[in-house]
């Protein structure tokens, strides 16, 4: 059986390199040496992803339990698989501690970075582990197949984790089996950021514009009355959206599979706050009740099935003229087909003006590549700032190792008196940033609270944001979304960063 020490090693080399091909390379060896039924295990830890997904255990119940590193590997990937199940099947009064005591026992016998891996891991901040892209190129050169058969099973199946299977121990034929199944949900097709619209332009020329709504992404698959709905994530919501159902049910084509989004309106059909539309996904009970009160509208942009034939492998202007021939213009998503830089910054003006995010760039071309976030499309947003302090900062892991990355944010009390935490970024950092913020704030240091350092709130810094939602997990009610650094700030002092009303301010713009 093999060491769970070697999918912790390989990820640590993955993240050590900045080579591609390295990085390929590194994970196609680490996944040649497993035994079949290692695979799908192994595929979960490496992308980030656990197969059992989340298991109970939040940021604070992991960094509470403390166990002395083991001086040698001695766990399997089976045993870990084993031990994470065993987590995630604790249920009732006292589980919490039940599951503690599991992970407790489960670090005792792992070695240090075996720790700082599953401790990662288990809070969704494995910044060591591979992209499930890199893993899907890894799969490929492992099985000795081309990459593209690989990334086209995963994006027709959902599961790198099966693909990997039935490629790794059944050969290129294993991947035949995997083909557009009526109600066996796809990974969406992403888009990249654009930093402004004249580069998506440029990057495109002319373009099929939409209005970006800020909303939820839903999968829509139909056959007759049965009809099924998915979230991006491939999660089942058909019983929490009747009223899309019942949309759907309206349609003139009778087999279908539609990309869109489901977003909750005002009676003057701007937006409501993403955290409303999110709350029709979060409970199973009460549905009727939530309808009533968050009711929700489905908007298409986009399909991958229409009526017995596969849309996939078209062109996106010629998808969009099927999908238009189907689907009443009431569901669809606001768009244009234009090269015109002056019209494109209208309709921008517009979506914006109608309270939505922004805009996609669209190739008029490029086929539906799902699960990818290709040149195809791109997104183009306004973006926004503040100044923030830093309250405390977590030690960072592979290439990133032996510095602090990950930075705790937060804004003033609107009283003045002290700071709330708004969220955590480690994107928008240089190495030079990183080794200067890495000394300055344990000049700052305060305490330790396992990997993170808490800092006297004195460094203030620049941070970019595409928008505010509402969050529980911080003491102001909300967090910025995709937020990263822009610059220090060494001239502002700490009583000069924005407040916490400046904060819902931009949240109540939205």
């Amino acid at each position: 059986m093999t060491l769970f020490s070697l999918v912790v090693e390989a990820s640590l080399r993955v993240a050590g390199t900045r080579s591609r091909k390295t990085k390929t390379a590194v994970l196609a060896d680490c996944l040649r040496r497993l035994d079949a039924s290692e695979v799908v295990s192994c595929v979960g830890f490496l992308c980030g992803v656990p197969r059992q997904g989340k298991i109970g255990l939040g940021y604070a119940s992991v960094a509470e339990v403390t166990a002395v590193a083991a001086d040698t590997p001695s766990w399997t990937v089976l045993a870990v698989d084993e031990v994470l199940t065993k987590i995630q099947q604790v249920r009732g009064s006292g589980s919490k501690a039940a599951r503690q005591k599991l992970l407790a026992e489960l670090l005792s016998l792992a070695t240090e970075d075996e720790q700082q891996f599953l401790r990662r891991l288990l809070v969704g901040e494995l910044r060591q582990g591979a992209l499930e892209g890199l893993v899907l190129d890894g799969i490929a050169a492992a099985a000795e197949l081309p990459s593209r058969e690989v990334r086209r099973a995963v994006m027709l199946s959902g599961s790198a984790a099966e693909v990997a299977k039935a490629a790794l121990t059944e050969g290129r034929h294993a991947l035949e089996r995997f083909s557009l199944q009526l109600f066996r949900p796809l990974q969406p097709m992403l888009a990249k950021p654009a930093g402004d619209l004249d580069e998506a332009l440029s990057k495109l020329g002319r373009a099929a514009l939409e209005w970006k709504l800020d909303g939820a992404r839903i999968q829509v698959h139909r056959d007759g009355d049965d009809v099924a709905i998915f979230t991006r994530r491939l999660n089942d919501v058909t019983t929490a959206l009747p009223e899309v159902v019942e949309v759907a049910r309206g349609f003139s084509a009778k087999r279908f599979v539609l990309d869109g989004e489901v977003i909750a309106l005002e009676e003057d059909r701007r937006p409501r706050p993403f955290q409303v539309t999110m709350r029709r996904f979060g409970r199973r009970l009460d549905v009727d009740r939530l309808r009533r009160e968050i009711p929700v509208v489905p908007f298409f942009f986009d399909g991958l099935h229409l009526d017995g034939e596969d849309l996939l492998d078209l062109g996106g202007e010629e998808r969009g003229r099927l999908i238009a021939e189907r689907i009443p213009e009431e569901f669809r998503v606001p768009g244009l087909v234009t090269e015109d830089a002056e019209a494109a910054e209208e309709f921008f003006a517009a979506a914006l003006a109608s309270g939505h995010e922004g805009i996609m760039a669209k190739s008029l071309e490029a086929p539906y590549e799902a699960g990818r976030r290709g040149s195809g499309w791109w997104k183009v947003k306004p973006s926004h700032t503040l100044d923030l302090v830093v309250l405390g900062a977590e030690w960072g892991s592979g290439r990133r190792q032996g510095w602090l990355s990950n930075l705790h944010l937060g804004a003033r009390r609107d009283d003045g008196h002290g700071f709330v935490m708004l969220g955590k970024t480690f994107k928008g950092m240089t190495d030079e940033m990183l080794a200067w913020q890495t000394e300055k704030l344990q000049e700052l240091e305060i305490s330790r609270d396992g990997f993170v350092v808490v800092v006297e709130p004195k460094l203030i810094v620049e941070i970019a944001f595409d928008g505010v939602q509402e969050s529980p997990h911080y003491p102001a009610g909300m967090a910025l979304r995709f937020a990263r650094v822009k610059r220090y700030r060494p001239d502002k002092s700490a009583d000069q960063c924005d407040t916490v009303a400046a904060v819902r301010a931009i949240h109540g713009g939205h």
